[in-house]
């Protein structure tokens, strides 16, 4: 038996989600993305003596969205804490965050494990805080840079219960939280800027223990896949210090992501280290629930819901769902495609095939399609009703409509020859004189070889190039080779 084997892992995770807000949690700052180092401040956030911070509503709205999307109770009466730790580019010297009263608690997120099947991770909460600025080490050879735009972004930190079992887990785990984020508006979801980070708490047990082993967590991790690879490391190390009868020490550690190891920082601080209290100079806070039901009236449809949408109602695959879902602008597109046609197979099948494919080749996002949903659905009833074929419209109509994105469909269907016949008269004349030009195969096919169905078909197609109806075709097909 493998020594892993004997052992479960018992992981945490702790996301950190910076808010699209436009402006900073306790101040007027402009809140953005990849502004020049230092020009995203003020005396606010640089902490100068005398000023006073200001509580930014949108970030209450945002934290009872993400709440409610999790089931998670929505906390009446709150209040707010200062966190003092050494911040070195955190002008104040400590973070402004939330304590005893966070404002989301309970709730889960569910993920698929290892076999596919559905169990909830539950939630110990979710609150509402600062972000600390960036230091930087790889600019300069001397010294560390500080850069302060990012000091005093509004954060949610969600904070998983230790429930989750695998690093396959964690990956699913987090690639949900983003998911959800996305589709609720909340956060762009990007670890590689630092907009979603994750620290993980890690400890493993025997298989079959109740008690849970000394925690260690890592941070430093800026993908998803990096926080799989740090688990995976983390578990091993672990049980073979275990096995070998070592300590687990309980402390902060890094993830290297080159050399896919972690390395220890330093001891982990216990809560009574960051000395708590009671923040001054922001008022409690009151989130009743009539702001709540208001919050909860313009929740979006979320991706769960989707996918039981698509699966339940429309009767679409797993298989197509998950894709569908997996991207809030693919599934508002399908939406949209929806809406004119009833063919839902077809509607998944074109978004996801012609379109996505057009959009990954070209570097695209859903919004910057040049073709709408609505000439997708129109293209999708053309096939339908049997006017154009498949391949005609991916890849004749389908090009055509891209170079020309305001043309009507049907319109341009015609203008390039490729509405089928359906006409019954024409379409026996071109069937009879391919009879005519096949003796012999009209013999054989008469005496039961039925496989030269697909020969004859494609000899029909030739002579009426391209523009046979093959439906009507193949009903004419059987029915005049029993009058020749």
């Amino acid at each position: 038996m493998n020594i892993k084997d004997k052992y479960e892992a018992v992981i945490g995770l702790e996301v950190h989600a910076q808010l699209l807000t436009k402006t900073k949690a306790y101040s007027s700052d402009i809140n953005e993305y990849g502004a020049h180092p230092n020009t995203n401040v003020s005396v606010v956030t640089l902490g100068h003596p005398g000023t006073l911070p200001v509580m930014n509503k949108k970030t209450i709205e945002f934290a009872v969205k993400l709440g409610l999307a999790c089931g998670c109770m929505i906390t009446e009466h709150q209040h707010f804490a200062r966190k003092n730790y050494f911040y070195p580019d955190l002008p104040k010297g400590y973070q402004i965050t939330q304590d005893t009263t966070p404002i989301c608690t309970g709730g889960s997120i569910t993920i698929k494990n290892e076999d596919g099947a559905e169990r909830p991770i539950g939630l110990t909460r979710i609150h509402m805080e600062e972000d600390a600025g960036k230091s930087i080490h790889d600019v300069d050879l001397y010294d560390t840079l500080v850069d302060l735009n990012r000091a005093g972004t509004p954060l949610l930190e969600i904070v998983s219960e230790p429930e989750i079992r695998s690093s396959q887990e964690a990956y699913n785990y987090l690639t949900e939280v983003r998911r959800l984020v996305r589709y609720l508006d909340i956060c762009d979801g990007n670890m590689e800027e630092g907009s979603l980070r994750c620290d993980a708490n890690i400890s493993v047990r025997l298989k079959g223990a109740s008690g849970f082993g000394t925690k260690v967590e890592v941070k430093n991790m800026n993908s998803i896949r990096n926080v799989q690879r740090a688990i995976e490391f983390e578990i091993e190390r672990q049980i073979i210090a275990v096995e070998n009868g070592e300590n687990i020490s309980s402390e902060t550690r890094s993830f290297d992501a080159l050399k896919g190891i972690t390395i220890s920082m330093r001891s982990k601080e216990a809560a009574n280290d960051y000395r708590y209290f009671p923040e001054p100079d922001l008022q409690p806070i009151v989130v009743n629930a009539t702001y709540v039901n208001q919050v909860k009236a313009k929740m979006p449809a979320l991706p769960r819901e989707l996918y039981t949408k698509y699966t339940q109602n429309l009767k679409l695959s797993d298989y197509d769902a998950g894709i569908l879902t997996d991207s809030k602008s693919i599934a508002l597109f399908f939406e949209e495609v929806i809406t004119h046609t009833k063919n839902y197979k077809a509607a998944a099948n074109w978004t996801m095939g012609e379109v996505k494919s057009y959009l990954n080749q070209n570097g695209l996002e859903v919004e910057e399609f040049p073709i709408s949903a609505k000439q997708v659905a129109t293209i999708i009833n053309l096939i339908e009703s049997g006017k154009i074929s498949n391949s005609a419209a991916a890849q004749k109509l389908f090009p055509a409509l891209i170079e020309k994105p305001n043309s009507n469909p049907e319109e341009l269907a015609v203008s390039l020859n490729i509405i089928q016949e359906s006409n019954a008269d024409s379409l026996k004349e071109v069937i009879l004189s391919v009879f005519g030009q096949h003796p012999d195969e009209v013999s054989r096919f008469k005496a039961g070889e039925n496989q030269l169905t697909g020969f004859f078909m494609g000899q029909i197609m030739k002579a009426s190039g391209g523009k046979a109806d093959p439906k009507t075709t193949n009903i004419l097909l059987r029915e005049l080779i029993q009058t020749v």
